[in-house]
């Protein structure tokens, strides 16, 4: 856990976040293990708080995908945005070596502070403000979109599962 012991937010993020005039507000609620549950602890519209996801290409290349929560991941289309032939999560163990002051699945949406790319769905440029993880399962962090954009230089493509109830152009 590291850090996360002492404060309630990644000190890292925390400073990166100061480092590049990001304005934030750090969020503490109860114990929260996915996006969904942490829009619900904070009452926050499920589609501005973002799930970080990270996934490994078959020669290594490791990144970030940032989606709405009420996203699915598509796989395909994550590998083909790193133009690679696939694309697989990764494991636990590989999350704790790539992020260890964060805990597992809590990675902040910010591939620069663990040295790799980040690619986000359209979906989330929807939203003025975004929340993600703080670097632990009880804490999140809410910043405004655009400077967070700014700031990470974020590709934006689309990586969610089409949705049967509209069409996927809808997305884009």
């Amino acid at each position: 856990m590291g850090a996360n012991a002492i404060t309630p937010a990644d000190p890292g993020l925390l400073t990166w976040l100061g480092r590049h005039d990001i304005e934030y507000e750090v969020h503490e609620h109860v114990q929260a293990f996915t996006a969904w549950s942490v829009a619900e602890a904070e009452g926050l519209d499920p589609h501005t708080v973002a799930k970080v996801v990270a996934v490994c290409t078959p020669d290594g290349e490791r990144a970030l995908a940032v989606m709405e929560t009420t996203d699915r991941l598509d796989l395909r289309k994550v590998a083909h945005v790193l133009q690679a032939d696939s694309v697989r999560l990764l494991t636990e163990a590989e999350l704790a070596t790539l992020a260890p002051s964060c805990e597992v699945g809590a990675m902040p949406a910010i591939g620069q502070l663990f040295g790799v790319p980040m690619v986000a769905d359209h979906a989330i440029r929807d939203d003025r403000d975004i929340s993600f993880n703080a670097g632990n399962h009880r804490c999140s962090v809410r910043v405004e979109r655009a400077g967070w954009e700014r700031a990470t230089g974020v590709t934006y493509a689309d990586l969610a599962v089409d949705r049967g109830d509209r069409p996927a152009w809808e997305r884009s």
